[in-house]
């Protein structure tokens, strides 16, 4: 849709979730056990684990949280074991998407239907809204530093980005997931910070809803996020200002 930007929806939603910054680091010890258990505790070797690292010194992680996440991931410590669900549902005809993380998936089944009962609706069957979306790697970077936009477009698609384009003050690049790695490894070597580097679930077509419609959607969105083992919650509805109010 024209006009609409993947970062602002993304952003606008994360700023309430990392003011919550007790169960921040509790999501993000996750993601670095996840990355540690799937590619070796080496950040250097294993990107998607240096993404993590970098995530959580971002929001002032203490290091000893890092290191520990890093070692029960590899197994150095003993630890729980995780495992990744997807939940996907439509709540006031908007589809969302739920990624968690738990090791208790029964518990976890149960507290998520609430939430999803609480908003008068239940989660779906597999693929009833995960077809609207597409799974892509998302770069986003800062327009009013980095200002010539042919050199950063050559740059991600030479590193095997799809697209990129230029939405307010940012440049918005998408790539495929087999990609990620290798663009953010461009980026990073020509000095290109990001403000956003993440795989996410991305809208096919964002949809444009009323503010009311838009109010409980934000209110859905951020009951999700309360719950310990939901590590992202995903929409195809533009979520504005006035709606996240």
């Amino acid at each position: 849709m024209a006009g609409h930007s993947h970062a602002k929806n993304i952003m606008r939603h994360k700023a309430v979730v990392d003011a919550k910054r007790g169960k921040l680091f509790s999501k993000l010890s996750r993601y670095i056990i996840i990355a540690a258990k799937n590619g070796g505790g080496d950040p250097t070797m294993n990107l998607p684990l240096r993404y993590a690292i970098d995530k959580a010194r971002s929001v002032s992680m203490p290091k000893d949280n890092i290191e520990r996440a890093i070692k029960r991931g590899t197994g150095e410590l003993e630890g729980v074991t995780f495992d990744e669900i997807l939940y996907e549902g439509m709540v006031s005809g908007v589809a969302v998407l739920v990624e968690v993380m738990t090791d208790n998936r029964n518990r976890t089944n149960g507290e998520i239907k609430k939430i999803f009962e609480r908003a008068n609706t239940e989660p779906g069957k597999p693929n009833s809204a995960l077809y609207l979306f597409d799974r892509k790697g998302l770069f986003v970077i800062d327009a009013a530093k980095f200002k010539d936009e042919d050199a950063v477009m050559g740059v991600a698609l030479e590193a095997g980005a799809d697209d990129m384009k230029r939405e307010g003050e940012v440049f918005e690049i998408t790539c495929d997931p087999s990609k990620f790695s290798a663009v953010l490894e461009a980026l990073k070597a020509a000095n290109l910070d990001t403000l956003e580097a993440e795989v996410k679930f991305l809208a096919k077509a964002p949809k444009e809803i009323d503010v009311e419609t838009g109010k409980k959607v934000v209110r859905f969105m951020d009951a999700l996020d309360d719950h310990d083992d939901v590590q992202n919650v995903f929409t195809d509805a533009i979520i504005t200002d006035e709606m996240a109010e």
